[in-house]
């Protein structure tokens, strides 16, 4: 099993900049791809950003420019972020992280976190 916890979401203004985090604990070795998708009101969940353990990256083309994806390979634990500048309204959703089992294409999904941008 693997464990997601994300942190860093909240409430700014249009233009401004946010940082999330993902944290992934337990069988991460079987861990290739890491990513970041998100849900709006009344939409389809979407792809935000995608990275690999090579660090292959893969980017939406709404937030191209203005979202950056990373990640660090510890030991015991893999993290992804995702750097947020230059938000827009329509950025506002529920942002979740995801971590796919590179032998069984299972994925995992964090409990989402909330990013709010006002005009």
């Amino acid at each position: 099993q693997v464990r997601l916890v994300e942190s860093g979401g909240g409430l700014v203004q249009a233009g401004e900049s946010l940082r999330l985090s993902c944290a992934a604990s337990g069988r991460i070795f079987r861990i290739n791809v890491m990513g970041w998708y998100r849900q709006a009101p009344g939409k389809q969940r979407e792809l935000v950003a995608t990275i690999t353990t090579s660090g292959r990256i893969n980017y939406a083309d709404s937030v191209k420019g203005r979202f950056i994806i990373s990640r660090d390979n510890a030991k015991n634990t893999n993290t992804v972020y995702l750097q947020m500048s230059n938000l827009k309204v329509e950025d506002t959703a529920l942002y979740y992280c995801n971590a796919v089992d590179e032998s069984s294409g299972y994925q995992y999904w964090g409990q989402g976190t909330q990013v709010t941008v006002s005009s």
